[in-house]
């Protein structure tokens, strides 16, 4: 188990079965660039509509089929706002998948671009709770 800073996080690593996971994201303050509350709103509309996220997230997007998006583990990444923009967009080929399952790029959608940055908003929100004063 190693931690370090990145970005003003903590961040620690775990070693599960030989795959690095990201846990323990300290909360935030602020969003980054590209989220907002309409994105979000507008991101969780897809998630539980035409971005098809919800068939493997489950309409609470606590996995069944896919991994939960709402706890602060990530499986690919840091789960900083671009990197969840680049993993929707690419998706999950079977020789990334750590959980065994692929997810296709855009999550076997026909979303834009715009509409990925939008459900990646809306996940990111799901994880990054803002801190309590």
């Amino acid at each position: 188990m190693a931690g370090r800073i990145r970005d003003g996080m903590l961040v620690l690593l775990v070693g599960v079965g030989g795959a690095r996971v990201v846990v323990g994201q300290a909360p935030v303050d602020t969003l980054p660039a590209g989220v907002t509350p309409a994105a979000i709103a507008a991101g969780k509309q897809l998630f539980l509509g035409d971005g098809l996220c919800l068939a493997c997230h489950g309409a609470d997007a606590k996995g069944s089929i896919g991994p939960n998006l709402t706890d602060q583990t990530w499986l690919h990444g840091a789960g900083t706002y671009p990197e969840i923009v680049a993993r929707v967009l690419s998706g999950v080929p079977s020789e990334q998948s750590k959980l065994g399952q692929i997810m296709p790029p855009r999550g076997g959608s026909g979303i834009t671009d715009e509409q990925v940055r939008a459900v990646a908003a809306y996940v990111w929100s799901m994880s990054h709770k803002p801190s309590r004063k």
